[in-house]
């Protein structure tokens, strides 16, 4: 058979050999020698040029290996959902026997949860597969992203990850770690400045509340408020808003913690990750200065 019609039978360019066999191929390994016109992607699984496979030919490949049934998770998944995970590794969910190798990681899973097809491939839900990439990751910074990025981008809820955390359980300490730390805060960032407030010890911030002047008149809510001595903490970055807006609304927001006499530290979520040491020191600076002068007649107030 030409190789014009092997690759009409393919997917992508990539075949098992059983269907080669069914196509009177009996042996395509020699073709899949160095130097060969074609290449071995897994084990009975072949891609019919040698250049390098595209992604999309490696995601074909790996779930041919997999067998049927097979759906995507993990990294890949989040990928296809439109999420920022790292990981070369492409891990599939089955419903039969399991086994990977190298990059590939089978997983046998029962019951199967459900999936939808995205760009031709079946894709769990972006819940499972946040929780399924963190299974592989070992750094918190890393899974916190991941996990606040789905969350700030609406692909799931904290709700529906605990579920898949709760029913996945196998490895999934680090993320049911991030979702407890994240239930506190509103993003990463606010994670990060809560963990540099508890280090360098000043007086205990209150974490969003609002804040209004004498007369009841609502001035902003910051994301740390040091109540004792009137000083707003501000993580400012419009990556880390839910909404693009409310970056728009800075400049209005500190002109009214001004004219209130309210004292404001705004820290970029960049420096308060790679430079917290300036940033606490920023932020005792503040602290003290805001002390030294009369407290503003502002409160907190609860939200209507």
């Amino acid at each position: 058979m030409r190789i014009e019609q092997l690759r009409e039978r393919s997917d992508l360019g990539v075949i098992s050999t059983t269907a080669l066999k069914s196509l009177g191929v009996a042996n395509p390994w020699p073709k899949c020698r160095p130097g060969g016109p074609w290449q071995r992607m897994h084990a009975g699984v072949v891609l019919l040029h040698n250049g390098p496979p595209t992604r999309d030919q490696q995601v074909t490949a790996a779930l041919l290996r997999a067998g049927p049934g097979a759906v995507l998770t993990g990294a890949e998944a989040c990928r296809r959902h439109g999420l920022p995970a790292r990981g070369s590794e492409i891990h599939v969910l089955v419903p039969g026997s399991a086994r990977g190798s190298g990059t590939l990681i089978v997983e046998r899973a029962s019951p199967m949860p459900r999936s939808t097809t995205i760009d031709g491939f079946p894709v769990v839900s972006a819940a499972r597969a946040v929780v399924d990439a963190c299974r592989q990751m070992r750094s918190a910074d890393e899974a916190t992203a991941l996990v606040a990025a789905a969350i700030q981008k609406g692909r799931c809820t904290p709700g529906s990850l605990r579920e898949e955390a709760r029913t996945n359980r196998y490895g999934t300490k680090l993320v049911r770690e991030v979702l407890k730390e994240l239930g506190r805060a509103e993003s990463v960032a606010e994670r990060d400045a809560r963990m540099l407030s508890r280090r360098i010890r000043l007086t205990k911030p209150h974490w969003n509340v609002q804040i209004a002047d004498a007369t009841g008149q609502l001035i902003g809510r910051p994301d740390a408020w040091f109540d004792d001595v009137g000083l707003a903490w501000e993580i400012d970055s419009r990556a880390f808003h839910y909404d693009p807006r409310d970056y728009e609304r800075t400049l209005p927001r500190n002109i009214r913690y001004a004219a209130a006499g309210i004292l404001v530290v705004q820290t970029l979520p960049t420096r308060l990750r790679d430079q917290p040491d300036a940033v606490a020191a920023e932020l005792r600076n503040a602290h003290q200065a805001a002390a030294a002068r009369p407290r503003p007649a502002v409160r907190i107030v609860e939200p209507p």
